[in-house]
């Protein structure tokens, strides 16, 4: 379990970029130390700790690529076609004997090209006739012939040490022979939410309260990274409560996450209780929904404490927590997907922050959602992405280029 320093993210400004928030992280937080081997089955979403090395080429013989005729390109007549006879058939996990020069070989896709062969007709360009086969011209040397190490030589480094571990890397690892592979280990995150005006989904609701919903978002946004992921309940509205939960909670997590009472008002106790165990670096991010953030530490374990409102919960997760939960991880650095699509909408804003709009994405159009509320979930289900205008845009009118965030990809 990784020990952080009590100012290891001290900033004396009153507010943080993005970009600087997430700098800071990189630069600041390490590791955390240690590693696990699982079995190929169970890497999944897990973060390499070592790089993977190619102990064979891939793939590890010369090998048609196509269903075709192997043979040699020597043995082709300058701009016509060549008859030549079929000397054998080599299906894929057959072994191959030399070939006689002058002839061809029935192949199929991934069989090992013969000895002496070094191109490949495919099945619908060729005509067989009377033992042999019509070879048309133009082929070039090669063709259709995959080389031993044409994906990955041996001894090369084929995964970097960081890279999460998804069905392409899994897929890589095990073509090269791995059954089992060193991972960082899982960061434990602690899930809180707080307030009195909060009662868990199923309880009966008091005449004032509301259901809890950040909680479930946030840990459903966990179960996307590689974490062991602990839900802890709702803090009462007390600061001495607070202080000691989060205290008792940093003893056995890695990290821990908090939603709502990070604000100025006289029941936003999460400040005040991270200040109590620790240090406390009091991030407004230059962000529209989401400025309240409270980032600090308390017995040497990063506390993120992030927004009430859920719209706000979720853009400030996807700058602070997600970024902390995989350096925690080890992992090489994930900037958000982006891409751009033309605005759909009219839209006036501040300069100097970062806004996040809702919109819908159609025909290359980023349409905006009707409503602007921070506190709208519908906002989020009836949204596919975030329109992400910059601190120095003032205005959006339609036709505008727009940068998105797509939801799929992050949540």
């Amino acid at each position: 379990m990784a020990q952080l320093s009590d100012d290891c993210f001290a900033f004396g400004g009153p507010l943080l970029s993005v970009e600087a928030a997430e700098a800071l992280i990189a630069e600041r937080v390490p590791p955390l130390p240690g590693q696990d081997e699982v079995a190929l089955a169970e890497a999944a979403g897990r973060v390499l700790a070592a790089p993977l090395t190619a102990r064979l080429p891939l793939p590890p013989f010369f090998n048609a690529a196509v269903d075709g005729y192997a043979f040699r390109h020597a043995d082709l007549p300058p701009g016509a076609r060549a008859l030549l006879p079929i000397a054998a058939r080599i299906a894929a996990g057959e072994a191959a004997d030399t070939l006689p020069p002058g002839q061809a070989a029935r192949i199929f896709t991934g069989a090992p090209m013969p000895a002496g062969a070094d191109t490949v007709v495919m099945q619908e360009d060729a005509a067989e006739e009377a033992g042999g086969v019509w070879v048309p011209p133009g082929l070039k040397p090669g063709a259709n012939a995959r080389p031993a190490g044409e994906d990955v030589p041996a001894g090369a480094e084929a995964l970097p040490a960081g890279r999460r571990l998804r069905a392409p890397e899994i897929g890589l690892a095990a073509a090269l022979g791995h059954a089992r592979l060193a991972v960082a280990p899982r960061v434990r995150v602690g899930v809180f939410s707080t307030g009195d005006e909060l009662a868990p989904p199923g309880a009966p609701l008091g005449r004032a309260q509301t259901y809890d919903s950040n909680r479930f978002a946030l840990l459903a946004l966990l179960g996307r990274l590689p974490v062991v992921a602990s839900d802890l309940g709702i803090l009462p509205d007390d600061a001495t409560a607070t202080a000691a939960a989060l205290r008792a909670a940093a003893e056995t997590h890695d990290l821990l996450l908090t939603s709502g009472g990070v604000s100025t008002g006289e029941e936003d106790h999460v400040r005040a209780a991270i200040e109590a165990g620790g240090r406390l670096v009091f991030w407004r991010l230059a962000v529209k929904p989401g400025r309240p953030a409270a980032m600090g530490v308390v017995a040497g374990r990063p506390v993120v404490g992030l927004p009430g409102n859920p719209v706000a919960a979720f853009v400030t997760f996807l700058h602070l927590a997600r970024p902390l939960v995989l350096r925690l991880a080890g992992a090489l650095p994930e900037p958000l997907p982006r891409f751009r699509v033309e605005a759909g909408f009219h839209y006036r804003k501040k300069a100097g922050r970062r806004e996040y709009v809702r919109v819908r994405l159609q025909d290359g159009r980023a349409e905006k959602f009707a409503r602007e509320g921070a506190g709208l979930l519908t906002s989020l289900t009836g949204s596919d992405a975030f329109a992400e205008l910059p601190e120095e845009v003032v205005a959006v009118a339609p036709g505008d280029p727009v940068q998105v965030l797509p939801f799929a990809a992050v949540f």
